[in-house]
């Protein structure tokens, strides 16, 4: 099975100690596809995605290189986005980005700041109570709004009908 990527005008794409490097005009994204049934080239113009052997788990898995791929280079010419919402009910909290780390202050009255890691290459921007995410990387992006929505959830012990406060993931980039 050989599947081809074809690029845009604006991007190009170069392998570099055996990863793949995507460069749009602003953004880059470094994706490391490696299997030994797997062969990942980069022309001037096209990335070939082949497998050695033909069976159901390599073409499997040579799609999900190819998907990656093509998320990479969508990335490189428009960020992915995602929006968080901030919801309080009994106590008003307060969000902000430090360095590369969001801190949450006065979650459900708590007197310790939380905190939630933002990945290299991603951009967070918080306004009011919405909380934007932006990174030409789909997977780290989606992964810095997880790491927001996962530690800023109330304890296993408050009951959730009562407890809505946290930040809630409303919106993300659509599956292309």
């Amino acid at each position: 099975m050989k599947r081809t990527i074809e690029l845009p005008e604006n991007v190009e794409a170069e392998k570099v100690d055996g990863a793949i490097l995507i460069k749009g005009e602003d953004e880059n994204v470094e994706k490391k596809l490696n299997h030994p049934l797997i062969a990942v080239d980069c022309d001037h113009d096209k990335i070939t995605v082949e497998t050695k052997k033909e069976n159901k788990k390599t073409r499997s898995i040579a799609r999900t290189f190819e998907s990656k791929l093509r998320s990479a280079v969508k990335g490189v010419q428009e960020n992915f986005e995602y929006k968080l919402k901030v919801v309080y009910k009994h106590f008003p909290m307060e969000a902000k980005v430090q360095g590369n780390k969001l801190v949450v202050s006065n979650f459900l009255g708590e007197k310790m700041n939380r905190e939630a890691d933002i990945l290299e290459g991603v951009k967070v921007k918080v306004q009011d109570e919405h909380i934007t995410v932006t990174g030409a990387d789909k997977e780290r992006a989606g992964q810095t709004a997880a790491n927001i929505e996962r530690n800023m959830q109330a304890p296993n012990k408050k009951d959730r009908r009562v407890f809505e406060d946290g930040i809630y993931i409303v919106e993300k980039p659509s599956g292309d």
